[in-house]
């Protein structure tokens, strides 16, 4: 079943993405909740127009992340966690985590649109994650969770 997305769905696509899902997913919970509508030809027509009109607006905001992104990468973050035996964590370190460090070097974004490789971290080491700025300007970032000391 293609679709339309009104709205933004974690870990499906960006509002006004075209999308292909299975049709009980679809039908029972993407469009009575509001967030995307049935894409029908008409419907591809309209969002095919109302893209055309949104895309020098768009050239702003892309400019934007790409900066932030490019920002974000010079960065050499390394979170510190308490550690019992071993490189084992005290709790664990995750996406909200990451989000406020990169806030302290003035790279703000949501928690919501990085998604470490792997979910939570329990162990110290190097991690991968990946930093979605925008729907073009996705970053493959490394950090390192290092002990308290």
């Amino acid at each position: 079943m293609e679709i339309i997305l009104k709205k933004d769905v974690e870990k499906l696509g960006f509002a006004d993405d075209l999308v292909s899902v299975k049709n009980g997913y679809g039908r029972n919970f993407l469009i009575p909740q509001g967030l995307a509508v049935l894409a029908t030809p008409s419907a591809k027509k309209v969002l095919a127009e109302n893209l055309k009109q949104r895309a020098y607006k768009e050239k702003k905001i892309v400019d934007e992340a790409k900066s932030l992104a490019e920002k974000a990468k010079n960065l050499d973050i390394k979170l510190s966690s308490k550690t019992g035996a071993g490189d084992k964590l005290f709790g664990s370190i995750s996406a909200a985590d990451l989000s406020a460090e990169l806030a302290k070097h003035e790279v703000d974004i949501d928690k919501k649109f990085i998604s470490i490789l792997g979910g939570n971290i329990k162990r110290l080491g190097q991690y991968e994650a990946k930093l979605r700025f925008h729907r073009e300007v996705i970053l493959d970032f490394t950090f390192e969770v290092v002990s308290e000391s």
